[in-house]
């Protein structure tokens, strides 16, 4: 046996957590501590943060730094997973070129690896969850964006810089949800900011027409519609909200349908909001991916939401920091 540490940091909150390697397929959570991050103080309070929370965390139980393996830092993109540096991503403002393996390893003195949170993902369903034991994976994210994390071949697949994986760019209609900046991209349909605009939008046409919406009495309330509000309103029955979903959805079987015919995986796994609404999502992802991927490819290709559930940013942080033992 012999311990991990993960940092998961995120655009609304950031954790620290202490885990533990069980032979060469297994690892376990032992502890995490979790904090909102502070986007009014900047990078350098975070980081700060961050390195007094691990010392507080390996206190808590009683371990010494000297037995820590490696720690494994995950981060929405881009970032310079070589150099160890977060560079800008748009959910967090003002992280300009951080060095942040180089301060936790300044401080404590052992091995730092950072990785994009979708490779991370990716990398802890391909060792511990539902692509295990599979060659040629995607995940994808659908969380607060969309993005991918792909293992092909059996290897991690970053890209000439980095880059690759970010399908949640890439422009699927002329019109809709503003995501990664770009108007109709995958994640302005395929994300939890996209899903409240796209309802926003809906909901708003309603009111013009002077209809109701059960989930929204006014448009003082147009703010606080959420994915998951949107959801709940679903799972009642609300038809809107339904309708809010099967677009989505349908968006999804197109982004899928391309990853499909361009990569060819043998499975793909999708985590946040897929995983925890998938009776929402797949049906008409479904039809979408039958009518528009190749026949060839979709009869190799296994799609399942994420096995690892809430837990998988944790177990990607502490897999992160397995990979370094596994390339040493």
């Amino acid at each position: 046996m012999s311990s991990l540490l993960g940092v998961n940091i995120g655009g609304t909150k950031s954790a620290i957590v202490l885990g533990q390697r069980m032979g060469e397929e297994t690892i376990t959570i032992i502890d995490k501590i979790t904090f909102p991050t502070d986007h009014e103080k900047g990078s350098k309070y975070t980081v700060d943060k961050i390195l007094f929370l691990i010392e507080e965390l390996l206190d808590k139980h009683s371990t010494l730094i000297g037995s820590i393996n490696a720690v494994g830092v995950i981060c929405g993109g881009p970032l310079d997973s070589r150099l160890g540096i977060i560079k800008s991503p748009p959910n967090l403002i003002g992280w300009d070129n951080v060095p942040i393996v180089k301060r936790i390893e300044d401080r404590f003195g052992i091995e730092v690896r950072l990785q994009n949170d979708a490779n991370a993902c990716a990398i802890a369903e391909w060792r511990y969850g539902a692509a295990r034991g599979c060659r040629d994976i995607v995940f994808l994210t659908f969380g607060t964006g969309m993005g991918a994390g792909l293992i092909l071949g059996g290897k991690l697949y970053s890209g000439a810089n980095n880059m690759a994986g970010e399908v949640g760019h890439v422009r699927l209609s002329t019109n809709g949800p503003v995501g990664y900046g770009k108007a109709g991209s995958f994640e302005g349909f395929c994300s939890g900011g996209g899903l409240a605009q796209l309802a926003r939008m809906m909901v708003l046409e309603r009111f013009q027409m002077g209809q109701k919406v059960g989930f929204c009495t006014g448009m003082e309330q147009l703010p606080l519609i959420t994915a998951k509000s949107i959801a709940e309103a679903a799972d009642e029955g609300d038809p809107l909200a339904r309708e809010i979903y099967v677009k989505s959805g349908e968006y999804l079987g197109k982004g899928i349908s391309m990853i499909i015919d361009v990569l060819n995986p043998e499975i793909i796994v999708i985590g946040g909001i897929f995983a925890k609404s998938t009776h929402l999502l797949w049906p008409a992802a479904e039809v979408v991916i039958k009518r528009e991927s190749l026949s060839h490819s979709l009869n190799s290709c296994r799609i399942v939401p994420s096995s690892l559930g809430d837990k998988i940013e944790d177990y990607a942080a502490l897999s992160v920091a397995m990979e370094a033992k596994y390339d040493e």
